[in-house]
């Protein structure tokens, strides 16, 4: 099964930046598929759940569709998850 992860973000947040570059390197190193999700800009697009839901906890690491993490990469809760 191709896993995948997915990282809600904002512009101008260090700490999603940093994580953003945690994470493709997880992907390169791990083989899963990452997705990067702006919340902001997918509210101005139409989608406001996924601001108001996670919008004070950013960055939040979702795990096949399934809150994973935030603020930072619990990494190796996700290696082991990922190789499950």
């Amino acid at each position: 099964m191709d896993r995948q992860v997915e990282l809600l973000t904002r512009e101008g947040c260090p700490m999603c930046s940093a994580v953003a570059a945690r994470l493709a390197e997880l992907a390169a190193e791990l083989g899963f598929a990452l997705a990067v999700t702006d919340v902001d800009a997918a509210a101005a697009a139409g989608d406001a759940g996924l601001r108001a839901e996670y919008g004070d906890r950013l960055p939040v690491v979702l795990l096949d569709g399934a809150e994973h993490s935030y603020w930072e990469i619990d990494e190796a809760r996700l290696r082991d998850d990922l190789a499950r």
